[in-house]
This record gives C-alpha cells, sequence and structure tokens, in this order.
C-alpha cells in the first residue's frame, strides 16, 4: 500500500447502524481480533473516519495498534510532500487530527516521525503535548498565511501580465502529472503511488495561438476526503481559484471513473470553483478496448488522449485554445510601420503570422493573434501615427 504496509487480510462489514462505542458489531470485532492475531499482524486499519473514543476503545478491544482512514491519508501525505508548503499543510493537518486524540494508550507527538501507528511513550506528558501541539499549530498557520498571500501575489502578477491560467483536477492516479509532462515537455515526477503529486507545479502551455497561458498540476482528489484535509491544503488548492479553465481528467481505463468523478465534482463545489469552464479529459484511453471508447462521451467538451502515447494530445490544445474564451483568438490585418520592428516582432514571438506584404511605406500583415493584443497593437500604432 502507498503508506509502506504489507496487508495480510482483511474483512469486510455491512452495517445500517455501526456501533457508536467502537463501530464494529461484537461478533465482527471478535473475527478481526481473532484474524489478526493469527496472522501476527501489529496494525489494524479502518476504512472509516473513528473518533478518539472509538479509536481508544477498537485499541483496548483488539490488543494492537489502530488507525483510521483519515490518518492513513496523512502518513501517505506525509510521505509524498516535498516543498516547504506541502510539508507545512500535510503537519498542520497531522496535529489538527492528533490533537483531540491525545490519551488512552498516551498518543504524543512524537508518533509522527515514528511510522504509521506508532505511539508515544505514555500520558505523563500529556498536558505538556497539547500545549506544544497548540502553539506549533499556531506557528504553522501564521507560516501557511504567509504562502497564501505569497501565492496570491504571483497570481496578480500573471494577471498583469494577461497569463491565463489552466488547471488540471481529477481523481488521484488518474495520470494529470503525465499529462502535464506531455504538454509542457517537463519532467515532473510522475507514479502510479496514490497522492504522489502533493505541491503544485506551474508551467508554460504552449499552444498554436502562442498566447500566454499557464498550466498548473494539483493534488489528487479521493472519495471522502475529510473536509480538515481540504482547509489544510487551501493554500495550494487556491490555484483553482484564478484557472481560466479546469482540465477534469479521468483515468477512462478505471470501471469505478463514474464514482470518482461524482467526488471531484463534489470536492469543485466545495471550493467555489464549479462553475468554472471546463474540459473533460478522458485519459489512458489506449488502455480502453474499441467497445469502451465508443462508450466514452464525445461531447464538444469531452477529448479522449492518452498522455503516454500522445494520442489526442493535438486535439486537446486546439479544444484548450477555442476554450479559453476570457481573451479569444482572432483573425486580423494590421497596418504598421516599416520602423515599428518591436510590433512586428511582438506579432512573431507571441502570434501566429499568416502572411506579411511590404509596401513603400507601410507593412500589412495578416495574423492570428489574441484580442489583447491585437488592441493594444492597434492602440500603439495610433499613438506613432498621432505622434508624426
Amino acid at each position: 500500500m502507498g503508506a509502506g504496509a504489507c496487508i495480510v487480510g482483511s474483512v469486510l462489514q455491512r452495517s445500517p447502524q455501526p456501533d457508536p462505542a467502537t463501530l464494529l458489531g461484537k461478533g465482527k470485532l471478535a473475527e478481526v481480533r481473532s484474524s489478526a492475531h493469527a496472522a501476527a499482524a501489529d496494525l489494524v486499519i479502518l476504512d472509516h473516519d473513528l473518533t478518539p473514543s472509538q479509536l481508544r476503545n477498537l485499541e483496548r478491544e483488539l490488543d494492537l495498534r489502530v488507525i483510521d482512514r483519515t490518518q492513513l491519508i496523512l502518513d501517505i501525505f506525509a510521505g509524498r510532500a516535498r516543498s516547504r508548503e506541502g510539508q507545512l499543510q500535510v503537519e498542520l493537518a497531522q496535529l489538527n487530527y492528533l490533537l483531540p486524540r491525545l490519551g488512552g494508550h498516551g498518543t504524543e507527538l512524537s508518533r509522527l516521525g515514528g511510522g504509521i501507528g506508532t505511539r508515544g511513550p505514555g500520558e505523563q506528558q500529556l498536558e505538556y503535548d497539547r500545549r506544544r501541539i497548540r502553539t506549533r499549530i499556531r506557528s504553522l498557520r501564521e507560516a501557511i498565511e504567509k504562502v497564501r498571500s505569497q501565492r496570491a501575489l504571483h497570481r496578480a502578477r500573471r494577471r498583469d501580465r494577461q497569463f491565463l491560467t489552466v488547471a488540471l483536477v481529477g481523481y488521484t492516479n488518474a495520470g494529470k502529472s503525465t499529462l502535464f509532462n506531455a504538454l509542457t515537455s517537463s519532467t515532473v515526477l510522475t507514479s502510479s503511488r496514490l497522492f504522489a503529486t502533493l505541491d503544485p507545479t506551474v508551467r508554460a502551455l504552449p499552444l498554436e495561438s502562442r498566447r500566454p497561458v499557464l498550466i498548473s498540476d494539483t493534488v489528487g482528489f479521493i472519495q471522502k476526503l475529510p473536509p480538515h484535509l481540504v482547509a489544510a491544503f487551501r493554500a495550494t488548492l487556491e490555484e483553482l481559484e484564478d484557472a481560466s479553465l479546469l482540465l477534469h481528467v479521468t483515468d477512462a481505463s478505471d470501471l469505478r471513473n463514474e464514482s470518482q468523478d461524482s467526488a471531484v465534482e463534489g470536492l469543485l463545489e466545495t471550493l467555489s470553483v464549479g462553475t468554472t469552464p471546463r474540459l473533460h479529459v478522458w485519459n489512458k484511453i489506449d488502455l480502453v478496448d474499441a467497445i469502451g471508447r465508443n462508450r466514452l462521451p464525445s461531447g464538444p467538451h469531452d477529448v479522449g488522449v492518452s498522455a503516454s502515447s500522445g494520442e489526442g494530445l493535438d486535439t486537446l490544445r486546439q479544444r484548450i485554445d477555442e476554450a479559453l474564451t476570457a481573451d479569444p483568438v482572432i483573425e486580423a490585418e494590421l497596418d504598421l510601420s516599416p520602423a515599428d520592428g518591436e510590433s512586428l516582432a511582438l506579432l512573431h514571438r507571441s502570434g501566429v503570422v499568416l502572411s506579411t506584404l511590404y509596401e513603400a511605406e507601410r507593412v500589412r500583415v495578416r495574423a492570428r493573434l489574441r484580442a489583447s493584443l491585437w488592441q493594444r497593437l492597434k492602440r500603439r500604432e495610433e499613438g506613432v501615427a498621432s505622434g508624426s
């Protein structure tokens, strides 16, 4: 598994009314205890969030270390974060999770560095640990607030320079980082492991229109992501708020992709970006047979691609170009002065020059360019003409 544990067995419980004290019913609790001790397991993981009292009761009944879904996710996050920002956010989430759970067997701050589910030496320093944790939480929040301010400043600079931003979103392991690398010729870490990307990466996205577009790769979403984890990664996920376009990446080969997409849509609504324009990118179509491909949606906002083989990437770039309507690409003719080499160079650098006609005192250029750039060059030429 992603946290480095070796699974030796699993037990499934279906119950309309989980036991409020231990989550598991008495019979299932006995089954788990018997199976775990027979397999010489030293850790029990529940795919469910536990209250502090349920955690303590389960450890007492099973006589084994117990962790829940949230702690497992946090352990995986801790091993994936590489940037200072990501590490700050993971630690804040860990401490917020740990604070109400101090007690019982005596979990304390030292458990954070000791692997999955490791425990501290006892309760003798319980109150001291609580004070330390609260102090550290305040410090982390201040540090993360600085990160948020820096990111807001970066986004403001991008807007000033008329950069448009495209953001990749999707379920974890949908292939977002591989697609990011394929679109930008980058070498961002790609992995089949869950949550391989925790730290946002931003690169220039080359398009035929040559408009200044940036694309960002973000943390993968999962089902039932605890709200406080969303809050902890707010500084990272704020990149989505400024995006002109979202690329919702789905693993077309995963039979569970419908429920995964629902989880992503729910989180986008939580983050207040549910109305942002988007394209649905069906990735990994190289792993889908002909029948499966025919079943994939094929509307104007759906694109099938294979980030690993390159299939469909040209179509995706074209759709991205067309979808960025905030600054549409137009085809226009400009009447420039032969001495205005700067405007001509800007056209070649930021647009697509279709034809150039040199006349006695003018240069007529037909080009495909952003509307804002066309207006800028028009105003520049009018200013040159009025000043001459």
